[in-house]
Order: structure tokens, then sequence, then C-alpha cells
């Protein structure tokens, strides 16, 4: 079982391995053999390929927003869709106007289309946001099957909720990218937690253990 996230050295991304550990996925041969034929279809080298070139065009200088329209671009992509939550309807407006002004075609889809309640999932009163289990539910298999229809060429999803964003995913027929997920407490960026996780979070991260 690899355990990159706890390895040192990270020797892999300088192209020489110096010392690596006995789980280093990099020394599976059959693993990377397999990964480098998958990444000789055609479509994954034309991912693979776009996505190096727009990192290496916008390294520390444009935003996701930015790279996000030149791998697109790059593509030949014209119809996105955009999955969206109905929280961020403001986010999704604004960010459907830029992409217009840059040409493409947006087919966008909200959470919570179709108007299904909660008490459909099985849920209690309780296990609600408003104590209603006739609260409108979060609608991901629809989203995806609303852009599928629409035949996309690339998907967008913007703030849909953890799981929800596993759906969408799981149902979505063309290829994807995720622009921001949902995080209620710290606006959106639920990488804050983790620079504060020595710090003003460590007791939210780490609460005491119960023996």
């Amino acid at each position: 079982m690899s355990h990159c996230a706890n390895c040192a050295p990270h020797s892999c991304a300088g192209g020489v391995l110096e010392h690596p550990p006995v789980d280093c996925p990099s020394c599976a041969g059959p693993l990377q053999e397999q990964a480098m034929s998958l990444l000789a279809e055609e479509e994954n080298q034309r991912l693979a390929r776009t996505a190096a070139q727009v990192e290496a065009e916008g390294y520390g200088r444009l935003t996701r927003v930015e790279e996000t329209i030149l791998f697109l671009k790059k593509m030949g992509c014209h119809k996105i869709g955009l999955a969206f939550c109905t929280g961020l309807w403001r986010e999704a407006h604004e960010l459907t106007k830029i992409l217009e002004y840059h040409g493409f075609e947006v087919c966008s889809a909200i959470c919570k289309n179709g108007c299904h309640p909660k008490r459909d999932l099985g849920l209690s009163d309780q296990e609600t946001v408003r104590g209603c289990a006739d609260e409108v539910m979060c609608n991901p298999i629809a989203q995806a099957l609303v852009l599928n229809e629409a035949r996309t060429d690339f998907n967008l999803l913007l703030g849909l909720c953890v799981g929800h964003d596993t759906l969408i995913l799981k149902y979505l027929e063309g290829p994807a990218s995720v622009l921001a997920v949902k995080d209620r407490v710290t606006g959106h960026n639920p990488l804050a937690p983790i620079y504060q996780a020595q710090g003003y979070y460590r007791k939210k991260l780490y609460p005491p253990r119960e023996d």
C-alpha cells in the first residue's frame, strides 16, 4: 500500500529515485506499465498534454478560472456543462457570463432540480438542515443526466457538497474538472483548516480521543 503523503524525499519529482520506500509506487513496474499504456490512448494523451501545457503557461501567473478557460480552448471544447450548488448561484451566473464572453456555450444544472423532498431518501425531520423532511434534496444524478443529454464537451463542478460530487462524477459521461468545492465555514476554502491544523484548528482536527 502506497504512503506517498508520508514520504519526505519525494525524489520522484526530481526524476531520480533515491532511497525510495519499499511501498513506492514509482517502483511498481506492472502498475507503471499499465498507467503508461492507458496514457497512450488518444483522448488521455490530449488531456495530459494540454494539462501540462496549461501548467507551464499559467504557472504562478493565471488563476484557476483563467487556467480552466485556457485548457478548454486548447482542448477545442465548445459546449461546457456547469453543475452548481444553489448556494453558489451568483458565482455560477458570473462564471457563465465569463465563459460565454470567451465564446463557449454553457449548459448549467442546479443541484435542487427535480424538487424532490429529502423524505424520498428516508430522512427524518431531525436529519435535515431546516428540520423538515419536505426540504428539497440535492439531485446530483439528475445534474449528470442533464449534462449528458446536452452532450457537453467538458463539465465543471462548482460548490457541490461532499458525496453529491461523488454521485455526479459517477454518472457523468464526459470529462470533468472541479472548479471549487463546498465549505460553508471557510468561504469554500477547504485548505484553510489544513494550514491551521497545528494552530487555531488543532482542537477541531485533533480532538481528544475517547478511550
